[in-house]
């Protein structure tokens, strides 16, 4: 097809039906990369978020068992045993 254009005859060029399935395919691709990359960000936050409602959770504890066992108490995490901080 020729089209007209300020007095000079252009003609109209189409990508073979390879070349524009492989850069729909490539778009296509590239879209799909985007939105999981969008996903994967939301879990981060997610994941972000539940470690500060952890942290928090942790320091009220930690205030509770500092009232109970003293600021220089050490609580051996795996037997559950207290003893006083060495200086």
């Amino acid at each position: 097809m020729e089209v007209i254009k300020g007095g000079a005859i252009a003609t109209e060029k189409r990508l073979t039906s390879e070349e524009l399935s492989t850069i729909q395919n490539l778009n296509a691709e590239f879209t799909r990369a985007k939105i999981a990359l969008g996903d994967i960000e939301l879990e981060k936050q997610a994941v972000l978020t539940k470690i500060d409602m952890i942290k928090a959770t942790f320091a009220e504890n930690e205030k509770v068992l500092i009232d109970k066992y003293g600021e220089n108490a050490v609580i051996n995490i795996q037997t559950g045993e207290v003893t006083e901080k060495k200086e």
